[in-house]
């Protein structure tokens, strides 16, 4: 199933994406949470038993709805950094022995379709196209073995990165966190979708070219252990988003740079995932 958060006559909420249109999830039953975080919580069976009532029914054109991030208010947003060997080549760092974390704040991010500013302090916005996975039971120093099991499904990531601002200082934040400069959708597909998620092919698009194509199975660091290193650390809770790294080909380190410029188009597939377009403003 694909979930959604959206906004449609000036609230906002969240659905089921079907083949008939995006059904709203919080009207089919009285006590239903008022977010798709909250939804996430809810226990397997009755999650299966909303969703299932949803199926059956026709929804709003997708065009109708305004898309939000996949999760607007998530308790925490932990990105991984270099986390494909081709990126961390062209980077030129050093083989390490542990995951790069560092984190974004829910304000950075911006919903499929929506616009991302080239920053009025900046000309060095650059692309990363990534794979996102939300969350959804709960996780506390649990084993790699058993980490999809907290997982409630995956979406598409563009970590847009402000590269002089990351660039500032060996902290990643300033670059990674200008307000709306990072795109996330357009929606989430829910882990049962996805039989094998190493076998995902991403690729990430500039105005129709290719500057990025891998298989999630090439990342240094998989998602199971990107898990099981974050929960030994912190909780990740449900609704918390992990976002697992980009390949290389971002544009920064081309020769030259090719920095996104206002009338771009960037976007990022994931096969069986989604496709997620952000217009450069």
């Amino acid at each position: 199933m694909k979930l959604a958060s959206y906004r449609i006559d000036g609230r906002s909420t969240y659905g089921a994406v079907l083949d008939t249109g995006v059904v709203e999830i919080p009207p089919l039953r009285d006590g239903l949470p008022a977010t798709l975080k909250g939804a996430l919580a809810l226990a397997s069976g009755e999650l299966d038993a909303v969703l299932g009532a949803a199926a059956a029914l026709h929804g709003r054109a997708l065009d109708e709805i305004e898309l939000l991030p996949v999760v607007p208010d998530p308790g925490k947003v932990v990105c991984a950094g270099v986390n494909y060997a081709d990126h961390r080549d062209e980077t030129g760092r050093a083989h390490a022995e542990h995951p790069t974390l560092f984190v974004r704040f829910a304000d950075s991010q911006v919903g499929h379709g929506r616009d991302v500013c080239v920053p009025d302090v900046s000309a060095a916005l650059d692309y990363e196209g990534e794979l996102a996975v939300v969350i959804g039971e709960p996780a506390y120093k649990v084993s790699p073995a058993d980490a999809l099991s907290h997982v409630a499904g995956y979406a598409c990531f563009d970590d847009f990165t402000v590269r002089d601002f990351q660039r500032h200082s060996s902290q990643f934040t300033p670059g990674k966190n200008f307000l709306g400069v990072g795109a996330f959708g357009p929606w989430l597909v829910t882990a049962d979708e996805i039989p094998d998620v190493t076998a995902l092919m991403l690729e990430t698009r500039v105005n129709g070219e290719v500057r990025q194509s891998a298989r999630v199975s090439e990342m240094i660091f998989s998602i199971p252990e990107l898990i099981a290193y974050v929960t030994s650390f912190t909780r990740l809770e449900t609704g918390d988003v992990l976002v697992t790294g980009t390949p290389g080909g971002v544009g920064y380190f081309r020769d030259p740079p090719l920095v996104l410029v206002p009338g771009d188009v960037v976007e990022v597939e994931i096969d069986g995932v989604g496709l997620l377009r952000t217009p450069i403003a």
